[in-house]
């Protein structure tokens, strides 16, 4: 059985963009496909330049046969991330690539110079057409034809299919030798040979459809330094959890017998002992005469959510480390903060006119044919949205579809609560153009008390939080970035079918040192 897959320059996934802080990015888009194409850089903050971020609501689409160049600048910010496309439910047929943004060469990186530097992306994948599968989307759940198979950079799982390539790595260990006499006998001319290995740098990122999973490298530990734009404390950990829409950076040393081993992505909530889920690949050491040997190392209980959720609490922004600025992170911190609104937002389905949706607050999020943005900017939004209709604070009793536009505060803090209303599924939310910090996680319902239990010292500041069945999590962030800003559930097929809204940050300077005009590019329709 073949699969259609999006190619980008002939490769999927696509190249990697690897840029510094500051940078500009320019990206020309020929759209070969044989329908609308957008894509948006997931986690770029698009400073000041909303009219670049490649959503439904701030674009219009590179038609079939044209192109379109997008600028944007890595203002401010270091770090892993991706690309993919926005629209059409085209990222589960591929398109999404990986983003570097490496620090400035003025500001140290807080940990020594890896050897190398590895991308890895990581998802499920359906194993059918994104075209059918939208189509069947109009009627039925995605149980229907879930699940796949999990791809380690595009290629299958180790050992299940012979003609079918896999993921590897190379690494070395190397050998210092010190003469024995230097240490105890000076006229001896034996030798100690003391081993060590070199370390990588891995970024990894799930770029899938639905399942978070669950990351180990077999006999290694992962050294955890950095997520999304932010340097974390350094923790050391057997395996990690990445949820859909979230990037980590982990350090791996190579200091075990030369052989290959195992790196093994096992999804969340699911029957792991359905092999052909788990993503496979090899850690290859240079000298290697061994092939993999032992169990599949598994890692924790796939249902066990207070692992999770642990973990979670245990990644902590590194308070002293520099990162797209020479003063430290913690120079930014929450612990003293005014918030100006509060979000509830509580995602989950129902069906409307016989059509099943996804939900925020039980609205299903309706695209206009014109993109808000440029609503916004010819006609001031007039006739085509009514801002602040979408209930922020409660759920609506019937679900509806409706154009939901919020209103940020300019450089006000925002509270935002998002509430998982499934019990058997994992959600993951994403708000493009800002970093939030992530203040909280609880069960049961979100109530002002439980602003009590959050973190406010040292909580890690990223652009996509886990929201476990049936829980809570909790972020702050400051609006400072005017734009209309998509705020949405990084589960594909939740966004896809509606759970998603925008956040109107407007401010009325028209200053472009507060947002930049409309590029001269720019594409019109509606």
């Amino acid at each position: 059985m073949y699969i259609q897959v999006i190619k980008i320059n002939g490769n999927f996934p696509g190249p990697l963009i690897n840029a510094t802080t500051n940078d500009f990015v320019h990206v020309n888009v020929f759209n070969n496909l044989d329908e609308p194409l957008l894509f948006t850089w997931n986690g770029i903050q698009q400073r000041l330049n909303s009219w670049q971020d490649g959503v439904s609501g701030t674009n219009c689409p590179i038609e079939p046969g044209t192109n379109w160049t997008y600028v944007f600048q890595t203002k401010d910010q270091i770090g892993s991330f991706t690309y993919f496309p926005s629209i059409n439910f085209q990222k589960a047929g591929g398109g999404f690539g990986p983003i570097r943004v490496n620090n400035r060469n003025v500001i140290l990186v807080p940990f020594p110079k890896p050897e190398d530097e590895f991308d890895l992306l990581i998802g499920d994948w359906i194993q059918n057409s994104y075209q059918n599968v939208r189509e069947l989307l109009q009627q039925e759940w995605r149980s229907t034809f879930w699940p796949g198979v999990m791809l380690m950079n595009g290629k299958g799982p180790y050992g299940s299919w012979n003609s079918i390539p896999y993921e590897s790595f190379t690494v070395t260990k190397v050998y210092i030798y010190i003469p024995f006499f230097l240490l105890l006998n000076p006229s001896s001319n034996v030798c100690l040979y003391i081993n060590t290995g070199k370390t990588y740098r891995f970024r990894i990122s799930n770029v899938g459809s639905a399942f978070s999973f669950n990351f180990a490298i077999q006999n290694h530990k992962l050294v955890l330094v950095e997520t999304e734009g932010s340097y974390t404390n350094q923790i050391v950990l057997d395996s990690l959890d990445v949820h859909v829409g979230q990037s980590y950076s982990v350090l791996v040393t190579a200091d075990q017998d030369e052989a290959d081993y195992y790196m093994v992505a096992a999804p969340k909530l699911y029957d792991t002992s359905a092999d052909f889920l788990v993503a496979k690949g090899i850690l290859h050491y240079a000298n290697s005469v061994s092939t993999v040997r032992g169990p599949v190392p598994m890692g924790p209980d796939p249902f066990d959510i207070d692992f999770s959720i642990n973990q979670a609490k245990s990644i902590r922004w590194n308070m002293t480390a520099g990162a797209a600025r020479p003063n430290p992170q913690g120079t930014f911190n929450v612990t003293n903060v005014t918030l100006s609104n509060t979000f509830i937002l509580h995602g989950s389905n129902g069906v409307i006119n016989g059509v099943p949706n996804y939900v925020v607050n039980n609205v299903s999020y309706l695209t206009p044919s014109t993109p808000l943005k440029l609503a916004d900017h010819f006609r001031n939004g007039s006739g085509f949205y009514q801002l602040d209709k979408f209930p922020v604070h409660s759920v609506n009793d019937v679900a509806s579809y409706g154009i939901s536009v919020v209103t940020g505060v300019h450089k006000g803090w925002l509270e935002i609560v998002f509430k998982n209303d499934l019990e058997d599924e994992m959600d993951s939310w994403h708000l493009d153009g800002f970093g939030f910090y992530v203040v909280g996680f609880g069960e049961g319902e979100w109530t002002p008390e439980s602003r009590n239990t959050y973190n406010v010292y040292d909580p890690v500041v990223r652009s996509t939080v886990q929201v476990y069945p049936g829980r809570w999590s909790a972020v702050y962030v400051y609006l400072d970035n005017p734009g209309m800003w998509n705020l949405r559930s990084q589960n594909l097929i939740r966004w896809y079918m509606g759970q998603q809204l925008y956040i109107r940050v407007h401010n009325l300077d028209p200053n472009p040192a507060k947002e930049r005009p409309p590029p001269q590019n720019l594409i019109l329709c509606g």
